[in-house]
C-alpha cells in the first residue's frame, strides 16, 4: 500500500467519516446515559445552594443545573458506564458552574473564589446513597 501510494495515485482510499454522523451518534449516547433521580436531585440541590451560599451575589440558574446534567452524562460515557454516579458530578461542579457563580464584593475582598463556592457547596450538600436502575436506595 505504501508503495502504491507513494506516487500519489492509486491504491486502496480510506474514506472519512461524516464528522456530523459521528458528532450525532455521540450525542445520542450521551443522552442515554442513565441519571439516577437521587442524582438528578443532588445536581439541582448543588445549584440551588450557589445561590443561598452567603459569598454569592449571583448563582448559578437552572441552565447550569442541565450544563451539569449532561456534562455527567458525558463523564460517565467516556468512562465506559451508562449510569451517571456523584463523583461524576462532583468532578464536574467547578468546570461547569464556576464561571456561573459571581462571587460578592465582600467575598471578593476576603479573597474567596468561585473555586471555594463551589467546593463550599459540594461539601454541604449530601451525597446522594447508590441504587440500581430503578431500585430502592442502598
Amino acid at each position: 500500500m505504501i508503495e502504491m501510494r507513494k506516487g500519489g495515485t492509486g491504491g486502496a482510499f480510506v474514506k472519512r467519516p461524516d464528522e456530523s454522523l459521528i458528532s450525532g451518534a455521540i450525542q445520542a449516547a450521551v443522552k442515554d446515559v442513565y441519571v439516577d433521580p437521587l442524582i438528578k436531585q443532588y445536581i439541582v440541590s448543588i445549584v440551588d445552594m450557589t445561590r443561598q451560599h452567603e459569598a454569592v451575589y449571583l448563582g448559578a440558574s437552572p441552565r447550569g443545573s442541565l450544563a451539569l446534567y449532561r456534562t455527567s452524562q458525558a463523564r460517565a460515557l467516556l468512562d465506559g458506564r451508562d449510569f451517571v454516579i456523584p463523583d461524576d458530578v462532583k468532578e464536574l461542579a467547578y468546570t461547569t458552574l464556576g464561571h456561573r457563580v459571581i462571587v460578592s464584593p465582600s467575598a471578593r475582598v476576603k479573597s474567596i473564589t468561585a473555586s471555594d463556592i463551589i467546593l463550599g457547596c459540594l461539601e454541604r450538600v449530601p451525597v446522594p446513597g447508590t441504587r440500581a436502575r430503578g431500585g430502592q436506595p442502598r
